[in-house]
């Protein structure tokens, strides 16, 4: 299932083993909630499918790719410049350290996180930590 999750924000995603055959309803509600996520982002990832038979560019790319001085971070990426994925990748998980290059991150929930930083974001069976940069200015009453 966290692998589920995970590919979810790929640009190709395959499953070996039917979910439903395979998990619990919990389990397999994380699976369909993790594909929802996929469906909504996907006039964005195909977008970023043509601009990359264009020009070369990556659609998944390291933090470094457009932040150096991050290279040692290895369990995040982005998905173009603008969408920063950090996967649950512990099975018991109930929070995941998230590190946040330069910007203002809003997660699906609206929290905000102001980079460069690192916090600490709660999870839980159905949560994939993902956050859109935004541009603009920031209110203390916006920071969560």
């Amino acid at each position: 299932m966290r692998y589920a999750q995970c590919a979810a924000l790929f640009p190709m995603i395959q499953f070996s083993l039917s979910p439903w055959r395979v998990l619990d309803v919990a389990h397999l509600d994380a699976v369909r909630a993790a594909v929802a996520l996929r469906q909504s982002l996907m006039p964005e990832i195909l977008r970023l499918v043509d601009h990359a038979a264009t020009s070369g560019e990556p659609i998944l790319r390291p933090l470094a790719y457009h932040h150096p001085g991050y290279e040692d971070t290895r369990d995040e990426y982005l998905i173009g410049e603008d969408i920063l994925v950090a996967p649950v990748l512990d099975q018991h998980a109930r929070s995941r350290t998230v590190i946040f290059p330069p910007g203002r991150w809003v997660a699906g929930d609206g929290s905000i996180h102001l980079g460069p930083g690192v916090f600490e974001v709660p999870v839980d069976l159905s949560t994939i930590p993902w956050f859109r940069r935004q541009n603009g200015p920031v209110s203390l009453t916006d920071i969560r």
